[in-house]
């Protein structure tokens, strides 16, 4: 019997709807399994700061810091200022905890979920590894003569030649194992010194993997070809603003944000899982969620785990429940959010 404590951070909007139909299928899943999951919620995200004007405390990272993962519903409130909830919380844990790689598949399940004419889920199968604690994101920067019509705004790429290497040679490993090619994704033609290191980190820890097919473009070529030539990518690593982009292009190509999943991984520690889909909060509470990619981000978490064949469960089921039209009605169903979570349960062995 394998055990795992997680954490739950429902959030906002449609979050607490998602998570619990993951919570339902993790539990079926431990029923058929040798696997036993234990749940403890923390009530992070709008209402929380709206009462206590509190974003995470140190105390209750404190707390999160003894759990095996994190699984996240979805950060965000029309009550609270955007990017209050997403830098005080999400963008908080993933440094706070080193989440330094940001794993991001973009899978085709069916043909019919793509906008893309005489594409099939063969020529779309790819995992994009994004930097996820520096580039743009690390926060380096400020404003001079603010709100003046002189004011300058200075936001800087912080590239660290130990946050490239381990992020690049995560997505070396990666790609290994899959017997497959990894493709560097940058802007080295323009970003002279941040992509030089890029380059050069990639080239030399390549080094340690001859078998791994060895593959590079620029970004700007990159969305071109995600549209026009997804099949010529197998396992992409790229920049955290970069990764941000294109993989949100690639979660619209395989069927839209309702497929999306994203993961934050400390290969040493702790990992948070979640669906990218926003919250929603239009449709919260009216049971039309979507809940297929949280589902998909608590497989994804259960492979991180270490159980591969356990997440194809839930993988699979998914894809059966799917093929049947047992969906929410953005995907072509008639099915409310907790009927969607049930009928996967329901096939789940």
């Amino acid at each position: 019997m394998s055990e795992y404590n997680i954490a739950l951070i429902p959030g906002d909007g449609i979050g607490p709807e998602v998570v619990a139909q993951g919570v339902k299928v993790l539990e079926k899943l431990a029923q058929i399994s040798t696997l036993n999951f234990n749940f403890q919620e923390f009530p992070l995200g709008a209402d929380h700061y709206l009462s206590t004007g509190e974003l995470i405390s140190p105390e209750t990272k404190q707390d999160l810091a003894d759990f095996d993962a994190l699984y996240l519903g979805a950060v965000g409130d029309p009550r609270v200022k955007p990017g209050v909830l997403e830098h005080g919380i999400l963008l908080d844990l993933r440094f706070s905890f080193d989440m330094y790689i940001n794993l991001r598949p973009v899978k085709l399940l069916m043909e019919k979920f793509t906008p893309l004419k005489d594409t099939s889920p063969e020529d779309i199968d790819m995992l994009v590894v994004r930097e996820n604690t520096e580039g743009l994101y690390a926060g380096s920067g400020g404003f001079l003569k603010k709100d003046t019509p002189q004011e300058v705004a200075v936001q800087e790429m912080i590239n660290t030649y130990h946050g490239v290497e381990r992020v690049i040679r995560y997505a070396y490993e990666y790609a290994a194992r899959k017997e497959g090619k990894l493709t560097l994704c940058d802007k080295c033609n323009v970003l002279e010194y941040a992509h030089d290191l890029w380059q050069r980190v990639y080239k030399k820890v390549g080094e340690d993997f001859p078998a791994v097919e060895q593959d590079h473009i620029l970004v700007d070529a990159m969305t071109m070809k995600m549209v026009r030539n997804p099949e010529i990518f197998d396992v992409v690593v790229t920049c955290n603003m970069f990764g941000d982009i294109i993989t949100d292009l690639g979660a619209e190509i395989q069927g839209g944000m309702g497929l999306a999943v994203s993961g934050n991984i400390n290969p040493e520690g702790v990992s948070m899982f979640e669906p990218v889909h926003g919250s929603a909060p239009d449709i919260a509470g009216e049971g039309k969620a979507n809940p297929t990619a949280a589902l998909l981000a608590a497989a994804m978490m259960v492979e991180v785990l270490g159980h591969r064949k356990e997440a194809e469960k839930i993988e699979k089921a998914v894809n059966n429940a799917l093929t049947a039209g047992k969906t929410t009605e953005d995907m072509g169903g008639r099915l409310s959010t907790s009927e969607a979570g049930d009928y996967i349960c329901s096939i789940l062995e």
